[in-house]
Formats: structure tokens, C-alpha cells, sequence
């Protein structure tokens, strides 16, 4: 047994980035980033998955519980969510993701949901610069605030920096996209998350931007930015 779990860890590893760790009153928490917008969360020996739509999955675990945000496909994968369900996942996702995800439970904005130990907050995600105001319109995908062990995490998912993102409170790690011209750019992100001040921020979702502006525009505010491999070769 031993060997075998010892050979599904090098597996998985193969496929994905190395775990991010933080701690919490239940214990350790771990990020795992696999592409783009997907990552694998997992804590006290469950497993989910948020937008499970790009990336190599094999190898790594069902999972108990999935978010997904929004209804484009580098968030959404019918054919993945079924490779990684079980008969007992419990799936999260927007109004206009359950069309498709018959078996999600739909949260809308401003909506809170508990499976098992987490909190999870349906946050507004939307374009409001009106070039881009249609690619993601108010009310059809969800940002993520997750509560575990007393830590809040934070997931963008596909917008700009909208009142309800700078609004934020008590944020301990924030996952931020920016790619222009669906999202936002570096420079936007920066002022997006000086506003809520989280104590350390990923960047993610970011396809080709340049990193730098972002990196640089939050030196010397006390945000912890933390750069990872979102796009494996």
C-alpha cells in the first residue's frame, strides 16, 4: 500500500504544480495550480477542484466537491467534470452553468453555501468597462470567497475590478486574473487589489501578460505576490 500511494503522489505530481501550503485552525490547506483558471484544493481529506476545464488530470483524485465559475470553456468542461465526479460530488456553480452541469446546485450572486467545512460566497464577477462589458455580463458567473479553518481564499475567476471585489474584507489569499481584452490588465489588477489588500495574491488567468507591472505595482504595499507556473510546457 505503501508503495502504491507512494507511486499515485509521483503521478500526480508529473501533472500538476507543486502544492502551495498554509495553515489553518483544521489543519494544513494545499493549492495545487494545474492550468490557467484550474487548481485543486484540498484540506482535511477532501478534494475540490475549481473550474476544472484545462489541464492534465490524470492521476489526481476525485474530487468531493467542484466550483466552477462561469460558463466559457477555460472554466468549463463537461467531459472533466465527469472524469472527476463521483456519485456523492457535490457541485457549486452559477445559474448559467447548471444548463449544462444538470447536476450542479446553483449559488448566485451574494449567495452562501457550507459543504462539509467550508464556507463558500458567491462574489459578482463581471466586465465594467463597456468594450468588455458583454464578454462577462453582471449576475451570470461567480467569484469565490472560500472559508476554511478561519483562512479566506479568494478566487476572481473572469473580471474586472468591480466595487464588490474592492470591497472585500479579511481576505488572506487571493487568486487574481488579468488578461486583456477579456479580463483585466496588470495595471487594473493592481488597483483592484490595493483596494482589498489581501496578505498575499497569485496571479492567475494571465495567458501572456507581462507580470511585471503587476509585480511592481504592488511593492512596498505589504501584499505578498507570489508567482507560479500556470501554463506548463
Amino acid at each position: 500500500m505503501k508503495r502504491l500511494a507512494f507511486a499515485l503522489v509521483l503521478c500526480a505530481a508529473a501533472f500538476a504544480a507543486a502544492p502551495e501550503q498554509f495553515p489553518t485552525s483544521r489543519g494544513v490547506l494545499e493549492i495545487t495550480p494545474i492550468q490557467h483558471a484550474s487548481l485543486m484544493i484540498q484540506a482535511g481529506g477532501k478534494v475540490m477542484y475549481i473550474d476544472p476545464a484545462q489541464g492534465k488530470y490524470d492521476g489526481l483524485p476525485q474530487a468531493d466537491y467542484i466550483l466552477i465559475t462561469d460558463i466559457h470553456g477555460d472554466h468549463l468542461s463537461a467531459p472533466l467534470i465527469d472524469k472527476l465526479k463521483k456519485p456523492s460530488t457535490v457541485i457549486l456553480a452559477p445559474t448559467a452553468v447548471c444548463a449544462t452541469i444538470k447536476e450542479a446546485t446553483p449559488i448566485s450572486n451574494g449567495e452562501t453555501k457550507t459543504i462539509g467545512d467550508f464556507t463558500v460566497e458567491a462574489i459578482p464577477m463581471y466586465n465594467i468597462t463597456p468594450a468588455r462589458a458583454q464578454m462577462h455580463t453582471k449576475g451570470r458567473g461567480n467569484g469565490y470567497v472560500l472559508t476554511y479553518g478561519g483562512r479566506r481564499f479568494y478566487f476572481s475567476g473572469d473580471t474586472e475590478g468591480t466595487p464588490e471585489m474592492k470591497a472585500l474584507k479579511n481576505i488572506d489569499v487571493a487568486f487574481i486574473c488579468m488578461n486583456l481584452p477579456y479580463t483585466m490588465s496588470p495595471e487594473e489588477a493592481v488597483e483592484a487589489v490595493k483596494a482589498f489588500h489581501p496578505a498575499v495574491v497569485y496571479p492567475y488567468h494571465y495567458s501572456n501578460s507581462d507580470l511585471q507591472p503587476f509585480v511592481k505595482g504592488l511593492a512596498g504595499t505589504g501584499i505578498e505576490v507570489r508567482l507560479r507556473e500556470w501554463y506548463p510546457k
